[in-house]
């Protein structure tokens, strides 16, 4: 039996791309431009012991498994081709029968790729989950990678959360920009106010706020590299008296009575069952007027698991949990915190990503030079596969707007929205 009929066997109808093995057997259109070609038995044994994303994520990663007609720093057109690849459960004589012809050798798994973290089990050795200890390995795993790498792949800003394009043709940058003001708009930002960034990365929305709205701002981030790179970009553009980045964990920000807070990409890795503990957590952060912006990845729906997919909890954002919005809004009224607006803003997450994706492929000789090829095929694959998802509703990305009334009951909000003037 070929490996193109075994995977013949297991698929539901005509398969959207075409499929090449190292055998010289394939099946499937030749017309899509898009070819999956299995190299080598290394990457057969990552498909056969770990069916699904995460077998073929290590094949891909490891360059066993080629995606031709796309560049390894965006392949999503073959992404959202392969989407409609539908597969069959095989009866247990069928499985049988492929079992026996892979034989013994080919069900025995490779190595996972370096690049790949251990399991949920296995982080259990670092502390529960979402412990201070394993959140800081978690942190570090995804954004200790490097500096330049970054630079390459987000462009100017730093800015590693979605942008909001003011129209579908703006710059990147434009479009960051146009993030960080909403938010400072939303909070109603004025000069001599005091802001905490939880979760700031590298400081944008620290020195945006510094530089545009005249406030003192202080950042927080787990990354010890992230804190670097901001705290040089804030003494470079001269506000080292009135923004601060600090590396730590947000559980530990300095402070109270600040006037607003915002986080921005932060609540993914916080855990849904902490959330009471952290709305709870920004409530006694601010002053009896002062607002919230949460700005984060949601779930389409509030009834579906928390964690997340294994190819994106293993190789890009471990312990990652998400939840839909109706789960951040309730548990941020639980807290005592007004909700008053939010906002979907999944097709800007969409056009984000195609714009880093774009980066990466520019930069590609170098960012591969920095970082290995693997870890460049990591975030390729990654960042295509989440543009795909925002586009068809299976991720969103909501900023949820609060505010700590004052003891009176007032919220100190006008009666229509200022920040869309």
């Amino acid at each position: 039996m070929t490996i193109a009929s075994m995977v013949a066997q297991l698929t539901a109808g005509e398969p959207p791309v075409r499929f090449q093995a190292y055998d010289g057997s394939g099946f499937g259109p030749t017309d899509t431009g898009i070819t999956m070609r299995l190299k080598n038995e290394r990457g057969l044994r990552y498909l056969a012991t770990a069916p699904g994303d995460l077998g073929m994520a290590r094949a891909y990663v490891c360059g066993d498994l080629d995606l031709e007609g796309t560049h390894p720093g965006d392949p999503y057109n073959a992404l959202r081709l392969m989407g409609g690849w539908r597969f069959r459960r095989p009866t247990p004589a069928e499985l049988a029968l492929l079992v026996r012809e892979l034989g013994p050798r080919r069900m025995v798994p490779p190595e996972p790729p370096p690049q790949e973290a251990v399991p949920r089990w296995r982080r259990a050795a670092e502390g529960l989950r979402h412990s201070r200890p394993r959140d800081a390995e978690s942190i570090q795993h995804h954004y200790d990678v490097s500096n330049s790498f970054y630079e390459m792949v987000l462009g100017p800003s730093m800015a590693y959360t979605c942008a909001v394009f003011p129209r579908a043709d703006a710059t990147l940058e434009e479009a960051q920009y146009e993030k960080f003001d909403l938010v400072a708009r939303k909070l109603d930002l004025q000069p001599g106010m005091r802001l905490l960034d939880l979760g700031c990365g590298w400081g944008g929305m620290v020195r945006h706020a510094a530089k545009n709205y005249g406030v003192a701002a202080v950042g927080i981030t787990l990354s010890a590299e992230q804190a670097k790179w901001g705290t040089l970009a804030i003494q470079r553009d001269g506000l080292s008296g009135q923004a601060e980045v600090i590396h730590g964990d947000y559980r530990d920000a300095p402070g109270t009575a600040y006037d607003a807070v915002s986080s921005i990409g932060l609540l993914e890795h916080v855990g849904v069952h902490n959330y009471p503990a952290y709305f709870s957590f920004v409530r006694n952060k601010l002053r009896p007027g002062g607002r919230l912006l949460n700005h984060c990845i949601t779930r389409a729906r509030n009834d579906t698991r928390a964690t997340t997919g294994a190819f994106i909890d293993r190789y890009v954002f471990p312990d990652g949990e998400l939840t839909g919005s109706g789960k951040i809004i309730s548990t941020a009224q639980d807290a005592r915190l007004e909700v008053r607006h939010e906002e979907n803003l999944r097709e800007h997450y969409a056009l984000t990503l195609a714009r880093w994706c774009a980066n990466l492929v520019a930069n590609w000789d170098a960012c591969v030079a920095d970082v290995d090829e693997a870890t460049a095929r990591v975030w390729g694959l990654y960042m295509a596969g989440s543009r795909l998802g925002f586009e068809t509703n299976d991720v969103q990305l909501h900023q949820v707007l609060a505010v700590r009334v004052r003891p009176d009951g007032s919220s100190g909000f006008p009666l229509r929205p200022t920040w869309l003037s």
